[in-house]
């Protein structure tokens, strides 16, 4: 009798199985996946899901969470709310991200970027932050609106 681990990966998950924790890397990108957080870099923004990131039967997510579009040499908020999609096709993770730019009014779409568990981000001259604690407005899985 075979028994498999308790990571599930691809088609072969039950769906609302998390996404694995864990470091997942790209060129130009990467995800950081811990219990109470998923963060997530494409060049050098960020933004940040509150808690694990459910993926359904087919691999496939969509989650909200919150974005800043300016962060590299210097942060410059506000968080904005976003909208985060993508795939799990086994240690692969496509991931697109929509941002709601408030100050601007327009929707800024990022992605689709791949990354993979297990390999180091790769950001040029952007730095990956560590996955952050979340603030308590958006523990709850709250999007703050601006």
């Amino acid at each position: 009798m075979w028994l498999t681990g308790a990571c599930t990966t691809g088609a072969s998950r039950i769906p609302g199985d998390p996404l694995d924790l864990g470091t997942y890397g790209g060129d130009g990108a990467g995800v950081i996946a811990t219990d109470s957080v998923t963060h997530v870099h494409i060049g050098c923004t960020f933004g940040d899901i509150p808690g694990r990131v459910p993926i359904d039967a087919k691999g496939r997510f969509a989650v909200a969470g919150s974005f800043i579009l300016k962060a590299f040499p210097v942060t410059i908020g506000p968080r904005l709310p976003a909208q985060f999609s993508g795939r799990l096709i086994g240690r692969s993770l496509s991931v697109s991200v929509a941002v709601n730019d408030t100050t601007t009014g327009k929707v800024v779409s990022l992605g689709p970027v791949t990354v993979v568990l297990g390999q180091q981000p790769q950001l040029g001259p952007c730095p990956i932050c560590r996955a952050p604690k979340m603030p308590a407005a958006l523990s709850d899985k709250q999007v703050p609106d601006r």
